[in-house]
């Protein structure tokens, strides 16, 4: 931080020459607005930022004819900085300036043509417009195609931004093609450990995970913690995520034993290299207790249950999603050794999260009184059980198709 601090005192000096000697739109001053914008985007003061962007778009579009390329590069930075900030809309109004510029000026195949739609694309990202920035995403794929070398890693990030939209619109086999392409550029290229490998084979992993292709989805994985097992230190972050996938899979597989080792080296890893009550550790706890609950062994999955509930106590507001979900596991395991008043009681601080926090027609409520609804069934109070199902059914035929 001492370093930007350095770089904002000089550039302000720098400002205020120019403001004394030269007239307010000088071209110059744009370029000194646009540098010290730029150290307040590394220093994460994103207001300040675009302010000062602003100011410098200001000059050029006084200064400038109406398709110079600095004119499109001040367009793009505000974009960028209103991405940042969750501004999509104005962030996307400013890329599309920028690339009618560019289209006005630049040959087809340019390319910061590439570049604009991939900003483009990434808005569409962040707003969950998965077909729309694939769409862009295709067309910056096309540029790499006709003018990269076939083996460029710019064209493998092109193939793995595809792939990773049709793994979110849900088409897995479209996002393993797109998926295998890049890595087989990256193995190409890259040396053997290269994290850039880990990331593709972790990608191609969750897509076979998803199409319940366990064993390849674990070999893809185990690839992954290769990678990282020889290059990270031995209590990185990383190797927990790494675990922790190996230990998904095999969960999917009933192969809990398994599981609950790479659970337990997930969490082993989290606790030497977290704080000491980070979430992180808790979706570890949750994690083993849900292995333990599937092997049966109840008394083992509250133990971490409550585990994952105390830092949930001491880190998040009381009416947090998260709470809900740990009410909800601490009362299923009660449910499974019939203790049944506690497993109410669990449920019911579920319900109280719900209501206050949702919808009243949210599906979360209609299966919160199901599992009242269950509990009081098994423990013959019938009426009261009737009660909380109607609740529930009551929610499922305003929301569901009939």
């Amino acid at each position: 931080m001492g370093e930007y601090s350095e770089a904002l005192s000089f550039y302000d000096k720098a400002l205020k020459i120019l403001q004394k000697a030269l007239p307010p739109n000088y071209p110059g001053m744009a370029t000194s607005y646009n540098n010290i914008a730029s150290v307040y985007v590394n220093m994460g003061e994103y207001l300040e930022a675009v302010s000062l962007y602003e100011k410098a778009l200001e000059i050029r579009q006084k200064t400038l004819p109406p398709n110079h390329p600095s004119l499109a590069t001040s367009y793009n930075n505000i974009a960028s900085v209103c991405d940042n900030i969750g501004q999509y809309s104005k962030a996307r109004s400013f890329y599309e300036k920028a690339l009618e510029i560019r289209q006005k000026s630049l040959p087809p195949n340019h390319p910061d043509f590439a570049a604009s739609y991939n900003n483009i694309a990434f808005v569409y990202v962040n707003i969950g417009e998965y077909s729309k920035a694939l769409s862009f995403y295709e067309k910056a794929r096309e540029i790499f195609e006709k003018t990269l070398p076939p083996n460029h890693p710019d064209l493998a990030t092109s193939y793995n931004n595809i792939a990773s939209m049709y793994a979110n619109m849900g088409e897995y086999l479209e996002a393993v093609s797109f998926y295998e392409k890049a890595l087989e550029i990256r193995q190409k290229t890259l040396p053997p450990n290269h994290p850039l490998l880990a990331t593709s084979y972790n990608n191609i992993a969750s897509v076979y995970d998803n199409i319940g292709q366990y064993s390849k989805a674990l070999s893809f994985y185990e690839k992954t913690r290769e990678i990282f097992e020889k290059t990270l230190p031995p209590n990185h972050p990383s190797l927990a995520t790494s675990y922790n996938n190996i230990a998904s899979v095999y969960m999917d597989m009933g192969q809990y034993s398994k599981a609950l080792l790479f659970n337990e080296r997930a969490l082993e890893i989290r606790q030497k290299s977290l704080p000491p009550n980070h979430p992180d550790s808790a979706t570890s706890y949750n994690n083993i207790a849900t292995v333990y609950i599937n092997m049966g062994q109840y008394s083992k999955a509250l133990l971490f249950y409550e585990r994952a509930l105390e830092i949930y106590q001491k880190t998040l507001p009381p009416n947090h999603p998260l709470f809900a979900t740990s009410y909800n596991n601490i009362a299923s395991v009660y449910a499974n050794i019939e203790e049944y008043s506690k497993a109410l009681s669990f449920h019911e601080k579920t319900r109280e999260i719900f209501e206050k926090t949702l919808p009243p027609n949210h599906p979360s409520l209609a299966t919160s009184y199901n599992n009242i609804a269950s509990v009081y069934d098994n423990m013959g109070q019938y009426s009261k059980a009737l009660s909380f199902y109607e609740k529930a059914l009551e929610i499922q035929q305003k929301t569901l198709p009939p």
